[in-house]
C-alpha cells in the first residue's frame, strides 16, 4: 500500500506535537502540542474512506476534544483552586491516555483502525499524556489518583480481554493492562516507566508487524491462515508470549524490574493485583498461542520449512530472537 506525501507530513506534525507537549514549560504550551497531535492523527485515521475508519475518527476526535476542553479549563482556574485544577488536569490526561476507568473509548476506536494506525495509537499517542502525567507526581492526592487509575487499569485490562475474539480489541485491553505498570512506576521513579514503555513499544511493534503481514484481525483469521507460512506460525506465538511477560522472553524483563521496585517500596497489595492480572492476560495470550501451534503441526515438514525461509523473513526472525533472549538485556538495571 502506497501512502501519499501528505500523510508523511501529517506524521511529522504528529511527532512535532508530541515533542512540543513534552518540552513545554506551561500547560498552555502542552495543550497546543496535544491539539497539534490530535489534528495530525485524524487524517491518518481517515486514510481509508470506509465507515469503520470514519466512525473511529469521529469517536477519537470527540473524546480528545473533551479531554482538551477539560485540560484548558482546569489550567485556567488554577489561580482559584490549586489542588482541584491539578486533579482535573490529571483526569483529562488519563482520558486522553485511555486509562481505566476512563478507558471506554479506547477499544471502540482501535476496532476501526488498520494495524499501522493501531500501532501509532498504542505507542506514539501515549507518549505525550504519560510524560505530562509524570509531571503531576508532586502531591499525595495526585499520586493516590494515579495509583487508583493504575489498579483499575490492571483489573479492567485483564478481565476485559477474556471473551474478546477480535485481535485489535485484545491488543487494546492488553495495552490498558500494561499501562497500569507504567502508571504505578510514575509514582515511584520516572526512569522506570520510560524503560517499561520502551520495552512495551518494541514488543508490541513486533507483534503488530506480524499481524499486519498476515492480515489477521480475529482469532479465526489466525487459525485459518495459510499453513504453508510456517515461519509466521512459529514467530507470532513466540512474540505473543513475550508480550504476555512469560520468562525467559523479553516481555518479562520490565515486569521483573517493576516487581523488584514495588517490593523494595513495600507496595505488596498493588503488586499482588498486578501479578494476578498479568496471569489473566497470559491466559488469553495462550488462547492465541495454542490453536496456532496445534494447527500448524500437520504442515511441519522439511520441504515447507525450506520453502518458507526467505530473506524477507530475516527481520522477523531477528525481532523474535531479541524477544526470546532479551531477558539478559536489563540485568544492569536490576542490580
Amino acid at each position: 500500500m502506497t501512502f501519499p506525501i501528505s500523510y508523511f507530513l501529517f506524521f511529522c506534525t504528529l511527532l512535532t506535537g508530541t515533542l512540543l507537549s513534552i518540552c513545554s514549560s506551561s500547560w498552555f504550551g502542552a495543550w497546543i502540542g496535544l491539539e497539534l497531535n490530535l489534528l495530525s492523527f485524524i487524517p491518518l485515521i481517515a486514510i481509508k474512506l470506509c465507515p469503520y475508519s470514519t466512525e473511529a475518527a469521529i469517536k477519537y476526535f470527540l473524546i480528545q476534544a473533551l479531554a482538551s476542553t477539560i485540560l484548558i479549563m482546569s489550567s485556567s482556574i488554577h489561580m482559584y483552586s490549586n489542588d482541584f485544577s491539578y486533579i482535573l488536569i490529571a483526569l483529562s490526561l488519563l482520558l486522553k491516555l485511555g486509562a481505566a476507568p476512563l478507558h471506554f473509548w479506547f477499544p471502540q476506536v482501535i476496532e476501526g483502525l488498520t494495524w499501522p494506525q493501531a500501532l501509532i495509537l498504542l505507542t506514539i499517542q501515549k507518549l505525550a499524556p504519560m510524560f505530562l502525567i509524570s509531571y503531576l507526581t508532586f502531591s499525595s492526592n495526585l499520586i493516590f489518583l494515579i495509583t487508583v487509575s493504575a489498579i483499575f487499569s490492571s483489573i479492567i485490562g485483564a478481565l476485559g480481554g477474556l471473551n474478546i475474539l477480535k485481535l485489535r480489541k485484545l491488543m487494546a485491553f492488553s495495552s490498558i493492562n500494561h499501562m497500569s505498570w507504567m502508571l504505578i512506576a510514575m509514582t515511584i521513579n520516572d526512569m522506570m516507566w520510560l524503560t517499561y514503555f520502551l520495552f512495551y513499544s518494541f514488543i508490541s511493534s513486533s507483534v503488530i508487524i506480524l499481524l499486519h503481514l498476515t492480515q489477521a484481525y480475529s482469532i479465526s483469521n489466525l487459525t485459518n491462515q495459510n499453513k504453508n507460512n510456517t515461519i509466521i506460525n512459529i514467530l507470532l506465538p513466540l512474540n505473543i508470549l513475550s508480550l504476555g511477560g512469560l520468562p525467559p522472553f523479553m516481555g518479562f524483563s520490565p515486569k521483573w524490574i517493576m516487581i523488584q521496585l514495588l517490593t523494595s517500596k513495600m507496595m505488596i497489595f498493588s503488586l499482588l493485583i498486578f501479578l494476578f492480572s498479568s496471569l489473566i492476560t497470559l491466559y488469553f495470550y495462550l488462547r492465541l498461542f495454542i490453536p496456532m501451534i496445534l494447527l500448524s503441526f500437520p504442515s511441519f515438514s522439511f520441504s515447507l520449512k525450506i520453502k518458507s525461509l526467505s530473506t524477507s523473513s530475516l527481520p522477523l526472525i531477528i525481532l523474535t530472537f531479541i524477544n526470546m533472549f532479551g531477558l539478559c538485556l536489563p540485568i544492569p538495571f536490576s542490580i
